[in-house]
């Protein structure tokens, strides 16, 4: 489950559930600026995912840290980061016992 510390506005519609991942070996501050009467900034680890919750129309910033410094390398729109949930499609259609299953040849 994502962790909300600061919780969407009450009159944003639609939030989605997004998913980040720092592939860099750098430190990251990622931000989001562009939504009213919102606060999102959360650091993020080299190799660390963030889950959050975020409007489709959200842009994250993302700051790579330097020495002293972090430096804006990236602005993604958030619809671009969004979860798919994906439906469990062994759930809905009973396997038939008829259908034969793909085999699989032995490892020589």
């Amino acid at each position: 489950m994502a962790q909300i510390l600061d919780p969407l506005p009450p009159d944003s519609s639609g939030p989605i559930l997004c998913c980040y991942l720092n592939a860099t070996s750098k430190i990251q501050i990622v931000r989001i600026t562009n939504v009213p009467n919102w606060y999102f900034e959360r650091v993020v680890f080299p190799g660390q995912r963030l889950m959050f919750e975020a409007v489709a129309w959200a842009l994250l910033e993302i700051h790579t840290g330097m020495m002293a410094s972090a430096i804006l390398s990236d602005t993604i729109p958030c619809a671009r980061l969004a979860v798919q949930e994906e439906e469990d499609e062994e759930q809905d259609t009973p396997q038939d016992e008829s259908t034969p299953k793909e085999f699989i040849p032995p490892l020589s």
